[in-house]
């Protein structure tokens, strides 16, 4: 049996962990071009909320599907830094491909915008399940928290700051040059980003399962079906918004590039200042609790953007709702971590992307539909609000043990 990564020297460590925190800083400062302002540029090109919805919902469903391969395509290589390359540089491609929408007839150029997120979602899908198998082989289990506390705190400030420059650059410079020029710096400092993760050196991939011993199903697992039901209830409930918001913002309250971008940095700000104190709420509170609290927070976001007209105000949801979902996030990820044995690291963080990547699709696409039977965007936004305040109840529950203990009974 090949011991795990705990195994790396200190000062290999301390390298690993520099590397992946610069990788999420230039990340961070690249990724507003699509985060924040590619659902504004598809709006601007007049997409429906359906069009919206499939721009984050392909994608999703795309990563879900190919990262049933990430197993196998992990095998293929000695190292995870290795089996990362093309699968990361492939995602960065988000980058770029927009940028060629000015080159289509005008009637395509909201639908490429959906193919240009989704083709390289197909790469995404292995990537981030490489990805997760990477940050554990790199800084071991005891630091992987104090990693993924650092990298959300660099990565909201980071994207704070690219926010406001890409939003000063799309209001002075003519439309479509602005989002063309945006895009394509925004690809550069994403291999910037790569470089870093391939500086990552590690001495060994996962402690490897004996002959003859019964291959792990993590479905099977009662601590990882919890887990499971946790993923898919904040996701969904927090995704299926993604499309509602902007609309909101720009549709309805005709907030244009610089305020979203000041809206973006309000989110962003929130989510920086939680990612630094993320730590010892979470050793206070624990994951689950923390989780439901802060769902309750990204409720009383959407309530506050249903039911304000000012845009002034609207930066007051935007950032309670950035804080919130840090928390979340980190949360979540920790509360897999604890549950994820070592002997099954790529398994386990397969079905932990395929889920998130579920979720993120189904969320959507009830946004959507909602909207597509006529319902007010207000309305919707209300109802988004009560399913997360549920989810918020339901991150403290946990079904499966309800279920067993008849049986256990007996």
């Amino acid at each position: 049996m090949t011991l795990p990564n705990d195994s790396l020297s200190p000062d290999l460590k301390h390298r690993n962990f520099r590397h992946l925190v610069m990788d999420i800083a230039w990340f961070g400062l690249g990724i507003p071009a699509t985060a924040r302002f590619l659902s504004i540029y598809a709006i601007r090109l007049d997409a429906s909320a359906f069009l919206l919805s499939l721009m984050t919902s392909l994608p999703a469903i795309a990563a879900m599907l190919s990262s049933m391969f990430a197993g196998w395509w992990r095998s293929r290589y000695d190292t995870t830094v290795q089996a990362q390359f093309w699968p990361g540089f492939g995602f960065r491609l988000v980058f770029l491909l927009p940028a060629l929408t000015p080159f289509f007839p005008d009637d395509w150029q909201p639908y490429w915008l959906v193919i240009a997120v989704t083709l390289p979602a197909l790469a995404q899908g292995v990537s981030s399940v490489t990805f997760l198998v990477l940050m554990r082989e790199g800084v071991g289990i005891k630091s992987l928290a104090a990693l993924t506390s650092r990298r959300s705190l660099v990565f909201n400030s980071m994207f704070g700051i690219g926010t406001l420059l890409f939003g000063f650059w799309l209001q002075e410079v003519a439309f479509p040059l602005n989002y063309q020029l945006m895009f394509i710096a925004a690809f550069g400092l994403s291999l910037v980003s790569m470089w870093h993760v391939q500086q990552v050196r590690t001495t060994s991939s996962e402690v490897r399962v004996a002959a003859g011993q019964p291959k792990v199903r993590p479905w099977k697992v009662p601590a990882f079906q919890r887990v499971a039901f946790v993923l898919i209830t904040t996701h969904v409930t927090f995704f299926m918004l993604a499309a509602i918001i902007p609309l909101r913002l720009v549709d309805e309250l005709d907030a244009g590039e610089e305020f979203m971008s000041y809206f973006g940095v309000a989110e962003l700000a929130a989510a920086a200042a939680m990612a630094f104190m993320a730590r010892r709420l979470l050793h206070k509170l624990g994951n689950l609790h923390t989780m439901s609290l802060a769902m309750l927070g990204t409720a009383l976001s959407a309530l506050i953007l249903c039911q304000t007209s000012n845009l002034t105000v609207t930066l007051v949801a935007s950032a309670l709702s950035g804080g919130s979902w840090v928390l979340v996030s980190l949360a979540a990820f920790n509360f897999f971590s604890e549950h994820t044995p070592p002997e099954s690291l790529t398994s386990y963080s397969t079905l932990f992307n395929q889920i998130v990547s579920l979720s993120i699709f189904v969320g959507p696409m009830i946004g959507s539909q909602l909207d597509g039977v006529g319902l007010e965007l207000t309305t919707i936004l209300l109802i988004g609000a009560l399913l997360r305040m549920i989810a918020a109840g339901l991150t403290l529950i946990n079904p499966f043990d309800r279920i067993r203990r008849p049986a256990s009974a007996v």
